[in-house]
């Protein structure tokens, strides 16, 4: 599937409509996203504020889906951890922007090459329209080179 395609269906998937989530970048090379979140009264919490679980899920497949479409067919890829630590109020739009470089991809293709499981942590910064960072989002994938491969 092309990146702009999976942009379109993400942004038409149930759990990102619903909540307001727009992906508004997928590059066509799979290394890097954007997405933002816009403040509504569905996915505002008790204090009018974004509500956590919607800043988490806005980052939530990003960083599977870029090191999956990278590293290839002959990777098992899949998320295994994730947090996220709150800094400030969310409100107005806020955005998360996933970088994948192409040192990252090397260290994982490495750690992998002899079919040992690798666990990486990626942390990605919620920020609001200032640039003050709203909340800090940690994911840890688990990739590992399928038998055979």
């Amino acid at each position: 599937m092309r990146a702009g395609v999976l942009r379109h269906a993400l942004n038409l998937w149930p759990p990102f409509l619903a909540t307001g989530i727009h992906v508004t970048h997928l590059a066509d090379d799979w290394r890097h996203a954007r997405v933002e979140l816009r403040l509504r009264p569905w996915n505002r919490n008790a204090v009018g504020t974004h509500f956590g679980g919607s800043l988490f899920a806005m980052t939530d497949p990003f960083w599977m889906l870029l090191v999956m479409r990278n590293v290839g067919r002959d990777y098992f890829v899949w998320d295994r951890s994730g947090s996220i630590d709150f800094d400030a109020p969310g409100r107005g739009v806020v955005q998360a922007e996933f970088h994948l470089d192409d040192a990252t991809l090397d260290d994982i293709r490495a750690q992998t090459a002899d079919g040992a499981k690798h666990l990486r942590w990626f942390e990605t910064p919620v920020v609001d329209a200032s640039g003050t960072t709203v909340a800090r989002v940690r994911k840890q994938l688990y990739v590992r080179r399928k038998p055979g491969r």
